[in-house]
């Protein structure tokens, strides 16, 4: 019987320590079904775990606004081609991003258009097809 007490013990523990590892992947903030385009100048980019970040400002209406991007891990990022050097504080970007639900200033990454035409891209779908449903 104390066997399988610990066995369940051990099973709560184990989905218990799990569970921020399956929450931490929802895309359920972002308006998967919505996309738009900012312009702006990055302010910083971080390539970092899990998730790299554009930091940009966007000049609308006489103001800066400071919006959060959230892109793919660095590994993902470099099979789409990026490297830790692929954008540079002060560069002036075009990107389309799925927005956030709640109206802040932020969203998921699409894509993104340098002034020399250059493109960097996700991987991940821009037809409003949402990231974490299975596709058929």
């Amino acid at each position: 019987m104390i066997g399988l007490r610990t066995a369940i013990a051990a099973g709560g523990l184990t989905l218990a320590i799990a569970a921020p590892a399956l929450a931490h992947h929802s895309f359920a903030m972002f308006d998967q079904r919505k996309v738009m385009t900012l312009e702006g100048t990055v302010r910083e980019f971080q390539w970092t775990n899990p998730h790299a970040f554009i930091e940009l400002d966007v000049t609308a209406d006489g103001k800066t606004q400071r919006w959060a991007i959230e892109l793919n891990s660095p590994n993902n990022l470099k099979r789409q081609g990026w490297k830790r050097t692929s954008l540079r504080t002060g560069e002036h970007v075009s990107v389309r991003i799925a927005p956030l639900r709640d109206g802040r200033h932020g969203g998921l990454f699409l894509d993104l258009k340098k002034p020399n035409g250059e493109v960097l891209d996700s991987g991940l779908p821009k037809d409003g097809t949402p990231v974490n449903v299975p596709q058929v």
